[in-house]
Parts: C-alpha cells; sequence; structure tokens
C-alpha cells in the first residue's frame, strides 16, 4: 500500500522532535537541581539546628545564645529569609534535661520561592550543668 505524498514526507520532523526532547530534559534537569537544592536547605537548617542546640546546652550559655546561633549559621549559609522562626526550648523528651532548637522555615519549590514555614526540623542536646 502506498503512502500519499503528504504522509510520506518526515521533512522538518526532527527539528520538532529537538524540541520536544529538550523541552522534556529540560525540565527534567531542572527537577533534579531543584530537589538538590531542597535537600541543601534541609541539611543546612537541620545542622544549623543541631549547632544551637549544642550551643544552648552548654551550661553558661542560655537557649536566647542557642537560637541566636542556629539563626545566624542559617543566615550565613542561604539567607536571612530561612532563619526568621527559630525557637528554644528547655525539655526532658531523651529521659533527662535536653535543650531543643526548633526551626520552621520555608521549603523552596520554585527556585528559593516555596512554601512558608513547610519544612519544620528540631535538634536536642543533653543539657549540661555545674552540678557534680
Amino acid at each position: 500500500m502506498r503512502r500519499p505524498r503528504v504522509l510520506a514526507e518526515e521533512r522538518g520532523s526532527s527539528t520538532v522532535d529537538f524540541v520536544l526532547v529538550g523541552t522534556l530534559l529540560t525540565a527534567l534537569t531542572l527537577g533534579v537541581l531543584q530537589l538538590g537544592f531542597v535537600v541543601y536547605v534541609r541539611n543546612i537548617v537541620h545542622d544549623a539546628a543541631v549547632e544551637g542546640a549544642h550551643h544552648a546546652a552548654l551550661a553558661d550559655t542560655t537557649l536566647a545564645d542557642g537560637a541566636e546561633r542556629a539563626g545566624l549559621v542559617i543566615t550565613r549559609a542561604i539567607g536571612a529569609q530561612y532563619a526568621e522562626d527559630v525557637t528554644a526550648r528547655a525539655s526532658t523528651a531523651l529521659g533527662h534535661p535536653t535543650v531543643e532548637i526548633r526551626v520552621r522555615t520555608t521549603l523552596p519549590l520554585l527556585g528559593l520561592l516555596g512554601v512558608p514555614g513547610a519544612l519544620e526540623v528540631s535538634a536536642h542536646a543533653p543539657q549540661e550543668s555545674f552540678d557534680d
């Protein structure tokens, strides 16, 4: 069976194929980069919470010092807009006196834009004291 001449001609189809495949690959690449950025932000915020908890748990520091340290680490690494909600409190979550630093921040979904308060991490550290 013979195809009509209009259907048999494939001139220009490689351009269309290139655009379709290129668009798909670009979207996939940007998605992977965004996922990497989300993981990076989460790791920075978590590490800052851990550092703030360890700092606040020292015998000669306060809870506010730990929250300030966590906020400073976040601000230096990814920006002040990610360090707006950092809280510190005393806890007994691990069966003994501990310090808990909780950070609620933006979950970046499109570049730096995202859902405010959607990412929450916390860290605990055992409370030190000068008592024997």
